[in-house]
């Protein structure tokens, strides 16, 4: 089997190599993201396997198919990038639902301490021999009420993980989980009480721009937002004002709505044209990684692992126990 890989990255080949030489799979790696002027790269090929910025739209999808090419393989959990309307009858997608909810989870915690304890301007600071304290106060988290919206396994270990902390928790979800331990409430009650709000749910219509101007007034004044799941969850606009304003009191984001032709690349050398993107990197108090939270050893290797498993299954039975299908997404 041979599979056109989109938007390969060097930390993605040991793994994708290790486990595809087991099962037989060759993985030709291209660098370019995948969209209508770069799918013919993948002819000849019996699959494509993407990530979260490849394009999977109804003329992408249409091209894959005149090429013969009948299968997707998602190696991330979200599918927002895929035209599954379009996909039925022409190709099977499937993805990797869980890989690593601690990566994620504790991602999240790690951009929430840096940025209240502001321990990235304190290392900044003392690599230039200036020891002083001014300007680095933040807060404790114990005692903190957070909001996390979305309790899938992610969420739930990120409710784990503020427990530890000492935090109090409330949570929301249109789909609640059953024999939990906390608390869930009201969207509009999780966002007027909660002192940081942390999202953990799956782009779908639904959720698309969840925190908006309306729900950002909503807010506490001087809370603090956390996103890493996907971008457009947020209206980055209205972030923006609410900073601006000083409603919101701090953004930790490891995700960004418009982010496909930035983020995972080196743009150091190039004038960025997205100016809400630009502003909200020189605020003061907003954090930003680029995607970066599915990122450790032990994830790499789980993705590698399921897609692969994936891959085999499919062309073994013609289906996949982790396919998706339109009448499943918006409850995925």
């Amino acid at each position: 089997m041979k599979y056109a890989f989109f938007d390969g990255k060097p930390y993605d080949k040991p793994s994708f190599n290790f486990y595809g030489e087991q099962a037989g799979i060759k993985f030709k790696y291209y660098d370019a993201k995948l969209d209508i002027d770069t799918v013919n790269l993948a002819k000849g090929c019996d699959g494509v396997c993407i990530f979260v910025n490849d394009t999977a739209d109804a003329a992408v999808i249409d091209e894959l198919y005149s090429l013969g090419i009948r299968s997707i393989a998602l190696r991330c959990a979200g599918f927002n990038n895929v035209d599954l309307r379009h996909a039925e009858g022409k190709v099977t997608v499937f993805r990797v639902p869980a890989y690593s909810p601690y990566a994620v989870a504790e991602h999240a915690m790690a951009m929430i301490l840096t940025l209240i304890r502001r321990t990235h301007k304190a290392y900044i600071r003392t690599r230039d021999f200036n020891f002083s304290l001014n300007g680095l106060t933040g807060f404790d988290l114990h005692g903190r009420t957070v909001g996390v919206i979305g309790t899938g396994r992610i969420g739930r270990v990120f409710i784990d993980i503020c427990r530890g902390f000492g935090m109090r928790v409330l949570a929301y979800d249109k789909y609640p989980a059953e024999g939990v331990d906390f608390e869930y409430t009201t969207l509009e009650r999780l966002l007027r009480e909660s002192d940081i709000v942390s999202l953990h749910c799956p782009l779908t219509d639904d959720t698309y721009h969840i925190i908006d101007t309306e729900r950002i007034i909503m807010m506490k004044k001087g809370a603090y937002i956390v996103n890493t799941s996907r971008g457009a969850l947020i209206d980055s606009e209205a972030l923006l004002e609410g900073i601006k304003s000083r409603h919101i009191g701090g953004a930790c984001l490891d995700v960004y709505e418009e982010e496909s032709d930035i983020f995972f690349e080196d743009r150091s050398g190039h004038i960025v044209d997205d100016e809400i993107l630009a502003r909200l990197i020189f605020m003061p108090n907003v954090l930003i990684t680029s995607h970066q939270a599915f990122l450790t050893e032990d994830a790499l290797d789980a993705i590698a692992a399921t897609t692969v498993k994936n891959i085999v299954e499919f062309h073994e039975n013609g289906k996949c126990e982790n396919e998706v299908r339109r009448s499943r997404s918006a409850v995925v």
